[in-house]
């Protein structure tokens, strides 16, 4: 209930602060938690869903879970832009509508492919939206999406549209994106920008029937302020546990295609040395992991177990800068450091827009592996003689 107590307490501060003249109580709002946004290319306009939070409902969850379910209440409303069909909403709308504390903005697969630049420079220029708006991709119907509510009947705010904090995320898990951070990168000649991709999944979870959950399942990824193409969850994960910090990774190791342990494996460190003398970036990575063993299903050595890991990883960095470079896209960010540090190339590369990486351009990579802890399995890391078993 933290968060829900938390976002109470600002509100009542916020109608607080304008004195008692023109103030309301906190149930006299109809507070709009999420946008989503979907386009109509036959009828040339947009659909509008508005998603609204009963606070009075939510309310009594402090005490203890309601009895009755609480309703999700949602609108919809046309029109050639986005201020234009809400503006019909508020005729209907009592209380009135209140959008200062929208939490996420909701974009159909059609949006982002085909009208995400305008609707972006519309949301940038609506003084009632703040810019640490969470950003999402549907790959469902955006009232299915909208009407999806959190385990044992809590309200929509608890689902994963609303994540914002690393302490509120499970691991393995896509971490949300604010607007301002997405825009910071969509505007960059350099590197890609990734929005995470949202779908439902109907088979997790039942009570008497199936209890449908949402989740994030990948990225839609920008580069040069265009839409390119969606990750799919292991190489969207993958990306998101490179450069994101506290992010851990479940891996299973394999040997001839058997199971022979599960490891957890912390956030790594990387980085990319680059070729002197180059017009284009031409780069190597080194990667460094640390992690725990977490079940050993075989009995292998602990020098041969990193090795496996070394390897696993090796082949994933390959396959996902290959998967970029087929769909113009730098998904490791190699541009960004080698494009600053030659003003005069960044400026050529702003102009042209050309994607500036190929096949060839990641030389070599070099991945380290130390497992530290290993859940009370033996593993001997040290001779009589301390001498390193793993080779080091």
């Amino acid at each position: 209930m933290k968060r829900m107590s938390a976002l109470l307490a600002v509100l009542l501060c916020c109608l607080s602060m304008g004195g008692c003249s023109g103030s309301k109580n906190i149930q006299d709002l109809t507070y709009i938690v999420s946008i989503g946004m979907d386009y109509d290319d036959e009828k040339k306009e947009y659909k509008v869903y508005l998603q609204g939070l009963n606070f009075a409902n939510v309310a009594k969850q402090e005490g203890g879970k309601p009895t009755e379910p609480v309703p999700i209440f949602t609108a919809t409303a046309t029109g050639e832009t986005l201020n234009l069909a809400v503006s019909k909403l508020y005729k209907k709308s009592e209380p009135p509508l209140f959008f200062g504390h929208t939490v996420t903005l909701v974009l159909t697969e059609s949006v982002a492919k085909d009208k995400f630049t305008e609707v972006i420079r519309e949301i940038g220029r609506n003084r009632s939206l703040r810019p640490t708006l969470r950003v999402v991709v549907s790959k469902e119907k955006l009232e299915d999406v909208l009407n999806t509510k959190a385990l044992f009947d809590y309200p929509a705010i608890y689902t994963v549209l609303f994540k914002g904090k690393a302490s509120e995320l499970a691991q393995n898990e896509i971490r949300p994106v604010l607007l301002m951070n997405f825009l910071r990168d969509f505007y960059e000649p350099m590197g890609a920008a990734k929005i995470p991709t949202v779908k439902i999944d109907q088979d997790s979870w039942k009570a008497d029937k199936a209890f449908p959950v949402l989740y994030f399942d990948g990225y839609a990824v920008f580069q040069q302020e265009k839409f390119k193409t969606e990750l799919a969850f292991e190489d969207a994960f993958l990306a998101n546990w490179l450069f994101e910090k506290n992010v851990m990774m479940d891996h299973k190791v394999e040997k001839d295609g058997q199971l022979i342990a599960a490891v957890k494996l912390g956030s790594p460190k990387i980085k990319l040395q680059y070729e002197k003398g180059t017009d284009k970036p031409k780069f190597s990575i080194s990667l460094a992991i640390q992690g725990d063993l977490l079940e050993k299903i075989k009995d292998v050595p602990l020098k041969e177990l990193e090795e496996i890991i070394k390897q696993d990883f090796k082949d994933k960095l390959n396959s996902l800068y290959q998967v970029g470079v087929e769909n113009q896209i730098d998904i490791l960010n190699a541009g960004e450091k080698f494009y600053r540090r030659h003003p005069k190339k960044y400026k050529d590369l702003k102009v042209s827009k050309e994607f500036y990486l190929d096949k060839n351009s990641l030389t070599g990579v070099k991945v380290d592996v130390t497992l530290v802890h290993f859940n009370s399995y033996k593993y001997q890391t040290e001779d009589e003689d301390g001498v390193n078993l793993r080779g080091g």
